[in-house]
Protein backbone atom coordinates (compact mmCIF):
# COMPACT_ATOMS: atom_id res chain seq x y z
CA UNK A 1 0.00 0.00 0.00
CA UNK A 2 1.51 3.63 -0.88
CA UNK A 3 -1.50 5.88 -0.64
CA UNK A 4 -5.25 5.04 0.35
CA UNK A 5 -8.07 7.23 0.89
CA UNK A 6 -10.69 6.35 3.32
CA UNK A 7 -13.91 8.74 2.85
CA UNK A 8 -16.18 9.39 5.99
CA UNK A 9 -13.40 7.67 8.56
CA UNK A 10 -15.44 9.28 11.20
CA UNK A 11 -19.05 10.87 10.88
CA UNK A 12 -19.50 14.26 10.00
CA UNK A 13 -21.01 15.22 13.23
CA UNK A 14 -17.71 13.28 15.27
CA UNK A 15 -15.65 15.38 12.71
CA UNK A 16 -17.23 18.66 13.91
CA UNK A 17 -17.26 18.06 17.62
CA UNK A 18 -13.26 17.66 17.37
CA UNK A 19 -13.01 20.88 14.91
CA UNK A 20 -15.08 22.70 17.63
CA UNK A 21 -13.11 21.51 20.29
CA UNK A 22 -9.69 22.13 18.76
CA UNK A 23 -10.15 25.97 17.84
CA UNK A 24 -11.62 26.21 21.68
CA UNK A 25 -8.80 24.50 22.97
CA UNK A 26 -6.55 26.88 21.08
CA UNK A 27 -8.32 30.27 22.42
CA UNK A 28 -8.05 28.34 26.13
CA UNK A 29 -4.10 28.03 25.14
CA UNK A 30 -3.63 31.60 23.78
CA UNK A 31 -5.16 33.23 26.84
CA UNK A 32 -2.89 31.16 28.95
CA UNK A 33 0.36 32.52 27.26
CA UNK A 34 -1.05 35.73 27.71
CA UNK A 35 -1.87 35.80 31.06
CA UNK A 36 1.31 33.55 31.85
CA UNK A 37 -0.84 30.61 33.10
CA UNK A 38 1.19 28.76 31.59
CA UNK A 39 4.92 29.38 29.94
CA UNK A 40 5.29 30.32 26.30
CA UNK A 41 7.75 27.04 25.06
CA UNK A 42 9.45 25.76 22.59
CA UNK A 43 7.70 22.34 22.89
CA UNK A 44 3.79 21.23 23.79
CA UNK A 45 3.67 20.96 27.74
CA UNK A 46 0.20 19.80 27.15
CA UNK A 47 -2.14 22.93 26.02
CA UNK A 48 -0.45 23.01 22.37
CA UNK A 49 2.61 25.46 20.76
CA UNK A 50 3.00 27.56 18.12
CA UNK A 51 6.70 26.74 17.58
CA UNK A 52 6.70 23.70 14.49
CA UNK A 53 9.83 23.92 12.33
CA UNK A 54 7.25 22.25 9.35
CA UNK A 55 3.58 24.51 9.93
CA UNK A 56 6.00 27.88 12.06
CA UNK A 57 3.26 30.25 13.92
CA UNK A 58 0.65 27.32 13.42
CA UNK A 59 -1.14 26.34 16.47
CA UNK A 60 -0.08 22.33 17.03
CA UNK A 61 -0.49 19.89 19.86
CA UNK A 62 0.84 17.17 20.67
CA UNK A 63 -0.56 13.91 22.31
CA UNK A 64 -4.18 15.57 23.05
CA UNK A 65 -6.55 13.48 24.83
CA UNK A 66 -9.46 13.65 22.48
CA UNK A 67 -6.80 12.96 19.43
CA UNK A 68 -5.35 10.14 20.93
CA UNK A 69 -9.50 8.36 21.41
CA UNK A 70 -9.44 8.77 17.94
CA UNK A 71 -5.96 7.38 17.74
CA UNK A 72 -7.25 3.84 19.51
CA UNK A 73 -11.00 3.92 17.90
CA UNK A 74 -9.56 4.41 13.92
CA UNK A 75 -6.79 1.28 14.56
CA UNK A 76 -9.41 -1.22 13.47
CA UNK A 77 -10.47 0.32 10.45
CA UNK A 78 -7.08 1.29 9.53
CA UNK A 79 -6.11 -2.39 10.40
CA UNK A 80 -8.96 -3.60 7.96
CA UNK A 81 -8.05 -0.62 5.58
CA UNK A 82 -4.29 -1.77 5.07
CA UNK A 83 -4.25 -5.68 6.04
CA UNK A 84 -1.91 -5.31 9.17
CA UNK A 85 -2.03 -5.24 12.57
CA UNK A 86 -1.30 -1.98 13.92
CA UNK A 87 0.31 -0.26 17.12
CA UNK A 88 -0.52 3.31 18.05
CA UNK A 89 2.00 5.81 18.45
CA UNK A 90 0.79 9.11 18.93
CA UNK A 91 -1.33 11.72 17.67
CA UNK A 92 -0.54 15.30 16.29
CA UNK A 93 -3.15 18.13 15.51
CA UNK A 94 -2.82 21.48 13.53
CA UNK A 95 -4.92 24.09 13.20
CA UNK A 96 -3.84 25.88 10.14
CA UNK A 97 -4.71 29.52 9.62
CA UNK A 98 -4.60 31.59 5.95
CA UNK A 99 -1.20 31.80 4.36
CA UNK A 100 0.11 28.64 6.35
CA UNK A 101 2.48 26.17 4.46
CA UNK A 102 3.60 22.48 5.74
CA UNK A 103 6.63 21.96 4.30
CA UNK A 104 7.92 19.52 2.37
CA UNK A 105 9.24 16.26 4.36
CA UNK A 106 9.61 12.69 5.42
CA UNK A 107 8.53 11.73 8.58
CA UNK A 108 10.72 10.24 12.16
CA UNK A 109 10.53 6.64 13.02
CA UNK A 110 7.16 6.50 14.65
CA UNK A 111 5.04 7.21 11.74
CA UNK A 112 5.79 4.21 9.47
CA UNK A 113 1.86 4.32 8.97
CA UNK A 114 0.33 7.23 9.29
CA UNK A 115 -3.17 9.63 8.50
CA UNK A 116 -3.98 12.56 7.68
CA UNK A 117 -7.56 12.89 8.76
CA UNK A 118 -9.76 16.04 8.23
CA UNK A 119 -11.63 17.88 11.28
CA UNK A 120 -13.45 20.59 9.04
CA UNK A 121 -12.64 23.94 7.76
CA UNK A 122 -11.60 25.31 4.59
CA UNK A 123 -10.93 22.45 2.16
CA UNK A 124 -6.71 22.65 1.49
CA UNK A 125 -5.48 19.40 -0.61
CA UNK A 126 -2.25 17.96 1.11
CA UNK A 127 0.61 16.41 -1.50
CA UNK A 128 2.05 13.18 -1.42
CA UNK A 129 4.84 11.83 -3.80
CA UNK A 130 4.12 8.07 -3.97
CA UNK A 131 7.12 7.00 -5.75
CA UNK A 132 9.57 7.84 -2.61
CA UNK A 133 11.41 9.83 -5.11
CA UNK A 134 12.46 13.27 -3.92
CA UNK A 135 11.39 16.76 -5.27
CA UNK A 136 8.97 15.44 -7.76
CA UNK A 137 5.61 16.93 -8.48
CA UNK A 138 3.60 14.77 -6.41
CA UNK A 139 0.03 13.78 -5.72
CA UNK A 140 -2.47 16.00 -4.79
CA UNK A 141 -5.55 14.70 -2.51
CA UNK A 142 -9.06 16.79 -1.21
CA UNK A 143 -10.44 15.26 2.38
CA UNK A 144 -13.44 16.74 3.20
CA UNK A 145 -14.66 16.74 6.86
CA UNK A 146 -14.54 13.01 8.12
CA UNK A 147 -12.18 11.52 5.30
CA UNK A 148 -9.05 10.62 6.05
CA UNK A 149 -5.22 9.39 3.78
CA UNK A 150 -3.34 6.62 4.69
CA UNK A 151 0.67 6.88 3.98
CA UNK A 152 3.77 5.96 5.04
CA UNK A 153 5.63 8.84 6.27
CA UNK A 154 8.62 7.50 7.20
CA UNK A 155 8.95 6.66 3.23
CA UNK A 156 7.14 9.19 1.26
CA UNK A 157 7.49 12.77 1.32
CA UNK A 158 3.92 15.07 1.55
CA UNK A 159 3.63 18.49 2.09
CA UNK A 160 1.00 21.40 1.80
CA UNK A 161 0.95 24.65 -0.44
CA UNK A 162 0.08 27.95 0.90
CA UNK A 163 -3.42 28.10 2.10
CA UNK A 164 -5.60 30.25 0.62
CA UNK A 165 -8.96 29.80 3.34
CA UNK A 166 -9.09 30.94 7.08
CA UNK A 167 -9.15 27.82 9.05
CA UNK A 168 -8.82 24.06 8.84
CA UNK A 169 -8.46 21.30 11.16
CA UNK A 170 -6.40 18.25 10.68
CA UNK A 171 -5.30 15.36 12.91
CA UNK A 172 -2.02 12.94 11.98
CA UNK A 173 -2.40 9.55 13.60
CA UNK A 174 0.42 7.58 13.58
CA UNK A 175 1.13 4.00 13.87
CA UNK A 176 3.60 1.43 13.30
CA UNK A 177 3.36 -2.42 12.52
CA UNK A 178 5.61 -3.71 15.69
CA UNK A 179 5.97 -2.94 18.88
CA UNK A 180 8.98 -0.19 18.83
CA UNK A 181 8.06 3.11 19.72
CA UNK A 182 4.75 1.84 21.07
CA UNK A 183 2.80 4.90 22.75
CA UNK A 184 5.80 6.92 21.43
CA UNK A 185 7.61 5.62 24.21
CA UNK A 186 5.76 6.93 27.15
CA UNK A 187 3.91 4.93 29.66
CA UNK A 188 0.64 5.39 28.07
CA UNK A 189 -1.40 7.88 25.49
CA UNK A 190 -3.05 11.37 26.39
CA UNK A 191 0.73 12.31 27.56
CA UNK A 192 2.50 15.74 26.24
CA UNK A 193 5.92 15.70 24.82
CA UNK A 194 8.16 16.14 27.94
CA UNK A 195 6.68 12.03 28.57
CA UNK A 196 8.03 10.77 25.34
CA UNK A 197 11.60 8.86 24.76
CA UNK A 198 14.75 10.55 23.63
CA UNK A 199 15.73 9.86 19.69
CA UNK A 200 12.11 8.93 18.63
Amino acid sequence: MIYKVVREAISKELAEFCYEYFQTKRKVSQLFVERRYIPKTEVDIGWGFWADVQAPNTYCVYGDIVMETLLTKLQPLMETEIKTKLYPTYSYARLYKNGDTLERHKDRFSCKISTTLNLGGDPWPIFLEPSGEKGKKGKSILLESGDMLIYDGVNHEHWREAFKGESCGQVFLHYRGDRKNEYDSRPFLGLPVPFAGPNT
